[in-house]
């Protein structure tokens, strides 16, 4: 099992060079232009989802729920952000995947579509009559 994962990582690397020159070799410039856009926008992805994480935890801690989905979102493009900084085309279709897949639901949405904690109550405005 080890000598299988070796084997992925050293391949990796070695199809993502003989991609970039078979594309660089058909393409010119442009593979080089497209490159150095995909860093930008995967700098930009890493600042911005830095920024947003810590906003998103402290909501979904102040709403009682477990981290997990804020978590989630936020770690999922993180990878995507340093796989589009890595230059190669492979990396940028992973990172491109892994940006379409749906975050789950908040769990504000969550907590709208539960009914009350304790169904016995009707709520309503009274007045007595002596």
């Amino acid at each position: 099992m080890r000598l299988f994962m070796l084997l992925i990582l050293l391949a990796f690397p070695a199809f993502e060079i003989w991609l970039l020159i078979d594309l660089a070799a058909k393409y010119g410039w442009w593979l080089a232009f497209y490159l150095i856009l995909m860093t930008v926008l995967g700098l930009r992805l890493i600042r911005e989802e830095k920024q947003l994480f810590a906003g998103r935890l402290m909501q979904t801690l102040a709403q009682s729920a477990t981290p997990g989905s804020a978590l989630f979102g936020s770690v999922k493009n993180l990878i995507a952000g340093i796989l589009l900084v890595i230059p190669g085309v492979m990396t940028d279709m992973i990172a491109v995947i892994l940006l379409l897949i749906p975050s789950p639901p908040s769990p504000s949405a969550a907590a709208f579509k539960q009914g009350a904690a304790n169904d016995d109550v009707i709520e309503g405005e009274f007045t007595r009559d002596d």
